[in-house]
């Protein structure tokens, strides 16, 4: 399958394929040349269609579809209400799953400015955990009196759930309001002379009027909108959403993707299937600055999904036409952004094709890092780097077979051996491979690549830290055949990014590690308890999140559990409290 697309009429659709006559755009002209046959779906309506067609976009990701790419995970804040005590976390990935979801924001900076607020004036609960993890005394948030401390004390569900609505509120751009319930119960409190909670109100009142002035106000009208704009280049093309809640800026987000022979109009129809599939709202309004095709069904759509009207406009002057403006000035900032960042990677991987004297431009670099604790846990990461960037999706982990103690040169050989054995003429291989170390592990990449008989296909060189004994000036680089170490200029660039693939490497190794040995822990306590089984298992780990927040907890609150009774109880924290006396000095 190489494209999917939807048509009212397919006669028509298809026959404009092969039309001598009919003008068609550089991507048709290139598809057209790659068609073998057909194969034909008929809907109902041609909103089933349009649903189809997302369906089997993301299911197949045809070659000559529109993919658009997430540079990054924007921040978000996510509010659970279906909890009885709900808290307020910061999440990159945003699910259907019954929260509330606000964002995205533009950085980390501002999420932590918005947490801070929340958390001074609006007495949610602060623990990180999701599910409420009861505590025999309360925490410093409630001696500060910055949480109402539901883990310890019974708190109304009433009082609680008023809280969460003041925060609905404010993270939904509903500031005026707030501050009118506000005001109206600092007047109640002051009625009834209780003014040491008037005084709390009315600083309440205050944060929230300064959050106000500095946010940016772009439309008068306080319409929830989108304002979405395409920016492009010869390679690469930016799809910039600005979000507009209650009349103020909230976030921006953006969307790219290395197609030149698409069209605006098909980006932005790719863009409306593939975000507001998944997004947590969709507004009342959208902004566009280009005329697309079945403007019509993607506006009845999007009303579907949010069950009142959706309208799509294209504006030409006024606030509406501003904030297009905007949206357009902040996609071509960003493409610009981007197309010098890979004008420098390129750069950079041109030097070290000619620094490294290697045969072809490299534009995918794989590289292999080991971790392991005393000869156990062993594992080893590969990551990936394309034109320069990290490839997230090709991450790839490798729990160590056949390597029992702490031997990098072995584990570098199974790694080796288990990535390369089944590569075959069609399978992605390295431009370059890296390796963590030193001439050793460097000899042992070049013995396995001559064994799979990719010696000559697969280009390898090892990278080893400095020695600070020795004041080395730098890390090294060792190439097959040679000695010494390859001597980069300080002014290249080249061996600092070769550094941060390392360090990539590095990180993704030991935090697989680390996880391993999380679990490997907590399968060790819990497995040798008498009448823990599986079921049991799950429901305790799910609850408490680890062994010492078991061993933190009352006889009670662990028989209480689904599942559990006193005596299996009771046996538990007895067989935890005796691996801490075996565990423990003497």
């Amino acid at each position: 399958m190489i494209y999917v697309g939807k048509a009212a009429s397919l006669k028509n659709r298809l026959s404009s394929y092969f039309s001598k006559t009919g003008s068609m755009d550089p991507k048709t002209r290139v598809l057209v040349k790659q068609i073998v046959d057909f194969e034909i779906v008929l809907t109902a309506t041609e909103n089933e269609a349009l649903i189809l067609e997302s369906n089997l976009i993301k299911r197949h990701r045809p070659r000559y579809n529109v993919i658009l790419k997430d540079d990054k995970r924007y921040p978000s804040l996510r509010l659970d209400t279906t909890q009885r005590y709900p808290n307020l976390t910061v999440v990159r990935k945003i699910k259907r799953d019954g929260a509330l979801y606000f964002g995205p924001y533009s950085s980390a900076g501002a999420v932590r400015e918005t947490m801070k607020l929340i958390n001074r004036n609006f007495k949610l609960r602060k623990c990180r955990h999701v599910n409420l993890r009861p505590r025999r005394r309360p925490c410093l948030n409630f001696q500060i009196n910055a949480c109402l401390a539901p883990c310890c004390r019974d708190v109304d569900a009433n009082q609680y759930r008023e809280v969460v609505n003041e925060v609905k509120m404010f993270l939904s751009g509903r500031t005026e309001d707030l501050i009118r319930n506000v005001k109206t119960d600092m007047r109640a409190a002051s009625d009834r002379q209780d003014y040491e909670t008037a005084a709390v109100l009315r600083d309440k009142m205050h944060a929230i009027r300064q959050t106000i002035e500095k946010q940016v106000a772009v439309t008068t009208d306080f319409v929830d909108r989108d304002a979405v704009s395409v920016a492009r280049s010869d390679e690469t093309a930016v799809i910039l959403l600005l979000a507009v809640r209650n009349g103020h800026l909230q976030g921006m987000k953006e969307y790219s993707v290395r197609d030149p022979l698409s069209g605006d109009g098909e980006l932005l129809r790719a863009f409306f299937s593939q975000h507001y599939e998944t997004a947590p709202m969709v507004p009342s309004e959208i902004l566009i600055d280009t005329t697309i095709e079945d403007a019509r069904l993607y506006s009845a759509w999007l009303s579907e999904i949010k069950g009142r009207k959706v309208e799509i406009r294209r504006p030409v002057r006024g606030d509406r036409a501003r904030l297009l403006a905007m949206a357009a000035d902040n996609a071509a900032d960003r493409l610009k952004s981007i197309t010098e960042a890979a004008r420098s990677n390129a750069r950079i991987l041109s030097g070290l094709q000619r620094k490294l004297g290697l045969s072809c431009f490299p534009s995918r670099i794989e590289c292999i890092d080991n971790s392991g604790l005393a000869g156990k846990d062993l594992v080893s990461g590969i990551v990936v780097y394309e034109e320069g960037v990290a490839k997230k999706s090709d991450y790839r982990k490798y729990r160590l077979k056949n390597v029992d103690l702490q031997d990098d040169y072995a584990a570098m050989a199974e790694v080796l051996e288990r990535r390369f054995s089944k590569a075959g003429k069609d399978d992605v291989l390295p431009d370059l491979l890296v390796v963590d170390g030193g001439k050793g592990q460097l000899s042992i990449a070049v013995s396995i690549l001559k064994k799979q008989g990719l010696g000559s296909r697969v280009p390898v060189i090892a990278i080893a830290k400095k020695d600070e004994t020795r004041k080395e000036p730098e890390d090294k680089i060792f190439i097959p055949g040679r000695a010494n170490p390859v001597n980069f200029s300080k002014q290249s660039g080249q061996l600092f990014f070769l550094m941060g693939i390392r360090d990539e490497a590095h990180r993704y190794a030991v935090a697989f590690h680390r996880s391993r040995r999380k679990t490997r822990g907590m399968q060790s306590a819990l497995d040798t308890v008498p009448g823990i089984g599986a079921k049991r298992k799950k429901v305790l780990l799910k609850h408490f999140e680890s062994i010492d927040g078991i061993r933190r907890a009352s006889l009670a609150e662990i028989a209480a559990l689904p599942g559990m009774n006193r005596k299996a109880a009771a046996d538990l924290l007895s067989a935890l409290g005796e691996e801490d006396l075996r565990s423990g000095p003497g």
